[in-house]
């Protein structure tokens, strides 16, 4: 019938003669049930059939396949002597059989019938026509009915008119794109691509389902601009290749440029895009072009006039179906400006120039946002989405700056390069001198700062720098060292004063000068140090000298303080001393009355002794003779003291040698044995020997006999 149709040459006889088959098909497939006995059946299990009154009879189905052509003779043998044994009449069954298998063969050969599942798509290839018609020139899927891959595809269901002879269909299975992924889309036919073009413009065509509309709309061969979302299509493979995560590395891809794009929340998205227009010639990125949903359709994009390359609108956080063919993205970090900072933009693209700075200010531009140049609006402290790859963010302190022309350097480092000044005074003398200058640059006049110097460096090295150095080398040559170093604090105010006035013509406050170490000369110090040290000398040996006066004084004072003390003393001690002396004389007087009564009293008493005595002794000598009297005195006087006459060791000499060795030996033995401890008796006494005595003429030493004395 499929012949026919073509013959007719109209698709509406070709949609009669495939349901006028239908129905002569579904009529054959009914036809053996009226073959079947007419007494009343039931079913009791499936494939078995009880007609009534009879005996049960199990029955087969027979499996026809589509390319059978007859029945095979050994199995209906078979079949039949199983029928036999069952009880069932083989005459009845085998007509039955083939009835059933032509009435299933004839519309499967005949019919051309194509089944295609539910998730399926059927591929049409037409092996040729009648006519002999083929494909235009440059041309793959056949539009018209010519010989070849057709565009039109196959849904799921039954189709009438495919036959074999003249047609072939491949069943695809349906493309299937996860969630989270795109694919990407070639197509081997259609329009070829302008040269300013690298990717295949997109046309409605039910997302690339419908091949016969994407080409009879004008759809582009190549990669294509459009790409399908997450989700199940029925694609003629034929026409387009479908690229997913899965067979990515296949197309010399990486499955990560298939998935949905997802940008971090503290991020940015500078954009490049692959295709459009060329970028203006002057110009570093592309404008914004409005309608193209953050470059998720590209179509619009291109139609709007976008141009390919470095874009000035940046995509932020979230997730984007972006074609990795149309689209690159780079993620940097959002620009931060700190607290106490302000961020002055300086655009590089953008609208033309439009100065809003006024007619008094006439050291730069300064343009509203989305102009180019410098924008008269800084941003403030926080995060902020800008494109850095078109922009600069110069930050600028608006707290208080301390530069220092010394040795010593800020955080900031914006003095790092400056050094002490080297000013000449009058007098000729060169010297170091040391300043701090603080500044404060406001918010709102941020922008002027920078659209004036260029940077905040430039501000101290172009302006600061030359402002405060020549102020100082000038004033410094209307003073000598000494009066600068004396005057300081002048100095330093004149110097705060002009400077303020100075830095308010760049739009910067100078909050103060300060004027830190001062080195003059050494061998000028040397001289001041030595005049000053005699004047601190000479003011050291007053002052010393005031303070021995003073100490002078106080000895002074203190002594008679003192004195006045020991006056107080003397003459309560010369007080004293008349009573003691009028006590002793007292007591003298008294002591010499009682001395001068006992002397009395003794020399009557010794007068008396004396007399006694004188009387006594006149008594003996008349008695006993004078030489008598004093023998006898003698002899008494030996005997009352104890005298000793005769000596314990006595030596002596009769001519020979031995004498003193033998008074030795006679010592040294009266030492061993009596140890000199003799006690002496009356007629023993102890000798008395003087070391100083001298020798009589024989050796031997003298006796001396100690008298007694009266007392």
């Amino acid at each position: 019938m499929k012949s026919l149709s073509s013959l007719l040459g109209t698709r509406k006889q070709n949609k009669v003669a495939r349901f006028a088959a239908s129905i002569v098909a579904t009529l054959a497939m009914a036809s053996p049930t009226s073959l079947t006995n007419a007494a009343p059946v039931s079913l009791t299990n499936a494939g078995s059939i009880h007609p009534a009154n009879a005996t049960p009879v199990k029955t087969t189905t027979a499996s026809v396949q589509l390319n059978q052509t007859k029945p095979n003779i050994a199995q209906l043998q078979i079949s039949r002597t199983q029928y036999q044994a069952a009880g069932i009449n083989p005459v009845v069954v085998v007509p039955i059989l083939l009835v059933g298998g032509l009435v299933i063969f004839v519309p499967l050969f005949f019919g051309g019938l194509v089944v295609i599942g539910e998730r399926e798509v059927g591929i049409v290839v037409r092996k040729f026509t009648l006519s002999g018609r083929g494909l235009p020139a440059g041309s793959l899927i056949a539009l018209n009915g010519e010989a070849g891959l057709q565009a039109d595809t196959l849904a799921p269901g039954w189709h009438w008119g495919y036959w074999p002879w003249q047609y072939s269909v491949k069943k695809e299975p349906v493309v299937v794109v996860p969630q989270g992924e795109i694919a990407l889309i070639v197509a081997a036919d259609g329009q070829p691509n302008p040269p300013e073009r690298i990717l295949g413009k997109i046309v409605s065509c039910d997302n690339f389902q419908d091949a016969r509309k994407f080409l009879s709309e004008g759809g582009e061969k190549g990669r294509q601009m459009g790409f399908l979302t997450a989700g199940t299509y029925r694609i003629n493979t034929a026409l387009f290749k479908v690229i997913v995560a899965a067979n990515a590395s296949a197309h010399g891809m990486t499955p990560e440029q298939l998935r949905v794009y997802n940008l971090a929340s503290d991020k940015v998205g500078i954009v490049t895009t692959l295709d459009g227009l060329p970028i203006s010639a002057g110009e570093l990125a592309g404008s914004i072009i409005e309608g193209h949903d953050n470059f998720q359709n590209g179509q619009k994009f291109i139609n709007g006039g976008g141009r390919r390359g470095l874009q000035e609108q940046i995509l932020l956080s979230g997730s984007w179906n972006l074609n990795p063919w149309f689209v690159q993205v780079e993620q940097v970090p959002m620009t931060e400006i700190p607290i106490g900072y302000v961020g002055v933009v300086i655009s590089f693209v953008g609208k033309a120039h439009q100065d809003v700075s006024g007619a008094a200010f006439t050291h730069g531009n300064l343009v509203n946002q989305g102009h180019k140049g410098v924008w008269v609006e800084p941003l403030y402290p926080g995060k902020h989405p800008i494109n850095s790859r078109i922009m600069k963010i110069e930050l600028v302190p608006t707290t208080n700056i301390v530069l220092n022309w010394s040795g010593r350097t800020e955080r900031h480092s914006y003095d790092a390069k400056l050094a002490s000044l080297t000013v000449r005074s009058r007098d000729g003398f060169a010297f170091d001198l040391e300043v701090a200058q603080i500044i404060h640059v406001g918010a709102l006049d941020a922008p002027k700062v920078i659209s004036r110097v260029g940077a905040m460096q430039n501000l101290v090295d172009h302006v600061l720098e030359p402002t405060i150095g020549n102020y100082f080398r000038n004033s410094a040559q209307d003073y000598t060292v000494l009066d600068f170093l004396t005057a300081r604090s002048e100095r330093q105010a004149e110097a705060a004063e002009y400077i303020k006035t100075a830095l308010r013509a760049y739009d910067v406050q100078a909050i103060d000068t300060l004027i830190g170490d001062i080195q003059p000369p050494a061998s000028l110090m040397q001289t001041q140090t030595d005049r000053k040290i005699a004047e601190e000398e000479r003011k050291t040996y007053e002052v010393q000298q005031m303070a021995q006066t003073q100490r002078q004084q106080l000895v002074r004072e203190t002594a008679l303080a003192d004195i006045q003390q020991e006056m107080v003393k003397s003459e309560q001690s010369v007080h004293i001393a008349d009573l003691k002396a009028q006590a002793q004389i007292k007591q003298a007087t008294g002591e010499a009355e009682g001395t001068k009564l006992r002397s009395i009293a003794e020399a009557e008493g010794i007068r008396a002794t004396g007399n006694a005595k004188a009387e006594t002794y006149r008594a003996g000598v008349e008695a006993l003779g004078s030489q008598g009297y004093t023998a006898m005195q003698l002899m008494q006087i030996i005997g009352d003291r104890n005298v000793r006459l005769i000596p314990d060791v006595l030596v002596g000499s009769n001519g020979s040698n031995n004498g003193l060795v033998d008074g030795l030996l006679s010592l040294i033995l009266w030492n061993q044995t009596g140890k000199g401890e003799l006690t002496p008796t009356p007629l023993h006494p102890q000798p008395v020997v003087s070391n100083g005595q001298s020798t009589t003429d024989n050796g031997l030493p003298p006796i001396v006999v100690n008298f007694p004395v009266d007392k």
